[in-house]
């Protein structure tokens, strides 16, 4: 495929994903703690997969990493108060206030846009270390609020089930999109021989994700997952 058409692909889908998410929590359909998990969760696998359309070539990263810069961008005007968008605030924060978004959600998407660039399809390390970002962080929120279990004793904020839903979730979601590349021909087969570094990273974007700092999980996890799997691959 052509990469400027990849790249609009790309843009329409991301953007009919973001604004579907919006639209179900500015009526209301969805609460927007769980439109913000959602869009926490979604918008990393959809992203990534379309990795798949673009070609081969020099700038084709480059290209792909304007998608999240775009949004990020947006982000940033609508947390600074330059764009009124009340639809992406609601769905985009925990309590409605939109400076909320120029934290997890900008550094969300620095993360896409760093470790496209870096690490693109050269490398199984940078969208692992996304995916343990959205499927892991993403889902421990939502599972450490609705699952009674005893709080970590150095993260009294965070609970036992939280921290298991990190490891499974990232775990899961990383090894679900790594095995469509391998399917993809994209990285060398087996699946089976990428399980173990998977497990490493997952672990280890767990206990660093446990740790009692806030707001700042979408950096501190993707960057242990970094480093962990240049350790192992």
């Amino acid at each position: 495929m052509n990469n400027i058409l990849a790249l609009i692909l790309t843009f329409a889908i991301a953007l009919a994903w973001l604004r579907l998410m919006d639209f179900f929590a500015h009526r209301g359909w969805i609460e927007s703690r769980l439109s913000r998990k959602i869009i926490h969760i979604g918008t990393g696998p959809i992203f990534v997969l379309c990795w798949l359309l673009f070609k081969e070539t020099p700038e084709a990263r480059y290209l792909a990493a304007l998608v999240p810069l775009a949004i990020t961008g947006q982000f940033v005007l609508v947390g600074l108060g330059v764009i009124r968008d009340e639809a992406a605030v609601k769905a985009m924060s925990r309590t409605g206030d939109r400076r909320e978004i120029l934290r997890g959600p900008l550094f969300y998407g620095i993360a896409f846009v760093l470790l496209t660039i870096l690490y693109w399809k050269d490398s199984p390390i940078g969208m692992t270390a996304l995916m343990l970002m959205c499927g892991g962080d993403g889902v421990a929120d939502l599972v450490g609020r609705r699952v009674r279990s005893p709080h970590l004793p150095w993260s009294p904020r965070k609970t036992v089930a939280g921290s298991l839903a990190v490891f499974l979730g990232g775990f899961l979601l990383s090894g679900l999109v790594l095995t469509l590349y391998v399917l993809a021909g994209v990285f060398p087969g087996p699946m089976a021989g990428y399980l173990a570094p998977l497990l490493l990273i997952a672990l280890i974007g767990t206990l660093v994700e446990s740790l009692p700092f806030p707001d700042v999980d979408n950096l501190t996890v993707t960057l242990a997952a970094v480093i962990m799997g240049h350790l192992v691959w």
